[in-house]
């Protein structure tokens, strides 16, 4: 089966959750024996350098386009006026057309796979339209997008309310007209089968690198927390800024030696500027890998206000030995095997109490905390293999009457 393999950031190196699960979903796709063909968008010279060295370590032929941030801007401003997402412009690129024709040239696929509704839109159109399609959605974007113009002010808001609009009717059309539709909970797939009522959706789960994350080192009895996440990303933003200025005073009042250590890449001034001796607080950004950071600490924070999906870097934590506390939002979109090592609170006197209550027990008895999550299952080969399945399907109806294109831009209300 040959895979064209669609994606809106080079799924490599795998550092950040969006690049984890697509890397893994190329692990797996080989290991079945697929052929793998991936066109990926990149957005600086950075990771568009990688490409060599994924192609060589995943075995699979990979070509990238860049993203012309600059441009897509000035677009975006004027696309305000008109219909399509500002997800689609700011994820486009004058290039697409001529690597795609030599992607195609090179080898015709089975099927393509799209990753996320960014890189549907291309499969939307020609020439991919007359191949079946399997979009791996992840989260409804659509409702993220929601979520975030409830608290945002004008004209944030306003712009974040019209990408619900137009951006929920391309989802719509989007799941409709694939094969098949996966997302990450049945959070997510509740949300999208009330957007589109006619489409097949399925559940294929996030997973976790237990091999890489098992802990080599004695539990830290030291109050040292982490959070872990792209810290470019606005509701990483978010929810660290809330923690810092609601929650962090309350436990440094009790416990003026707790660490707070931000591990993540891109962190915006303001993020940057809560790094002080002073306030115990440590931003490293980039890093080659998180798990020393995760067993140097004694449990991992994610207060995020607004979230979708999974959030993987709670089941990195609880499977690198950490209890984690979380925000309800966050809770609710994780796997049940994961709750018991989980405390759930969301306003900054509960947030704080989690934190101070995990802190006064010995880093052993956190460690069997974390021990009583059941993480053995949610290996990524285990969670991601029903989404070879789903493509084989798709594959099949290449030469039949099952499959039939039938998406122009004109459908959509």
């Amino acid at each position: 089966m040959n895979v064209l393999f669609l994606t809106h950031r080079l799924p490599y190196a795998p550092n950040r959750g969006d690049r984890l699960r697509a890397f893994h979903i190329i692990r797996m796709l080989r290991s079945q024996g697929a052929t793998v063909d991936v066109l990926s968008l990149v957005h600086d010279r950075e990771e568009e350098a990688q490409v060599d060295r994924m192609r060589e370590e995943l075995g699979v032929d990979a070509t990238a386009v860049h993203v012309p941030r600059l441009r897509n801007y000035a677009t975006g401003a004027l696309a305000l006026a008109g219909t399509q997402p500002l997800t689609h412009v700011l994820l486009d690129t004058p290039e697409w057309a001529q690597a795609l024709r030599g992607v195609l040239q090179r080898r015709e696929p089975d099927v393509v796979l799209a990753y996320c509704s960014s890189m549907a839109r291309f499969a939307m159109e020609a020439p991919l339209v007359d191949y079946p399609l399997v979009v791996d959605l992840v989260d409804v974007d659509s409702q993220k997008w929601a979520a975030l113009a409830e608290t945002a002010s004008q004209p944030k808001r306003w712009i974040f309310e019209r990408e619900v609009r137009y951006l929920s009717r391309f989802e719509r059309v989007l799941a409709e007209h694939a094969c098949t539709t996966v997302v990450v909970n049945e959070r997510e797939a509740r949300a999208l089968r009330l957007l589109a009522p006619n489409a097949t959706v399925h559940v294929v789960p996030v997973g976790v690198d237990l091999d890489a994350l098992t802990p080599t080192c004695l539990p830290v009895d030291a109050p040292r927390l982490v959070f872990c996440g792209v810290m470019d990303y606005a509701p990483n933003i978010e929810g660290v800024l809330w923690f810092v200025r609601d929650v962090w005073p309350l436990i440094r009042a009790r416990r003026p030696e707790t660490e707070f250590t931000i591990v993540g890449s891109n962190p915006t001034p303001a993020i940057r500027r809560l790094a002080s001796r002073d306030s115990g607080i440590t931003v490293t950004g980039h890093v080659d890998a998180v798990q020393n950071h995760l067993w140097n600490a004694a449990l991992s924070v994610v207060p995020l206000v607004t979230a979708r999906g999974v959030q993987t870097k709670v089941l990195e934590a609880v499977a690198a030995g950490l209890p984690a506390v979380v925000t309800s939002s966050v809770h609710e979109g994780l796997p049940e095997e994961i709750f018991a090592a989980c405390r759930v609170a969301d306003t900054p006197a509960a947030f704080a109490g989690s934190v101070l209550e995990l802190l006064t027990i010995s880093g052993a008895e956190r460690r069997a905390i974390a021990g009583r999550a059941d993480v053995h299952n949610l290996d990524w080969d285990s969670q991601l293999a029903p989404l070879y399945t789903f493509l084989v399907d798709a594959a099949g109806t290449r030469n039949s009457d099952a499959h039939e294109p039938s998406f122009a831009p004109a459908a959509m209300p």
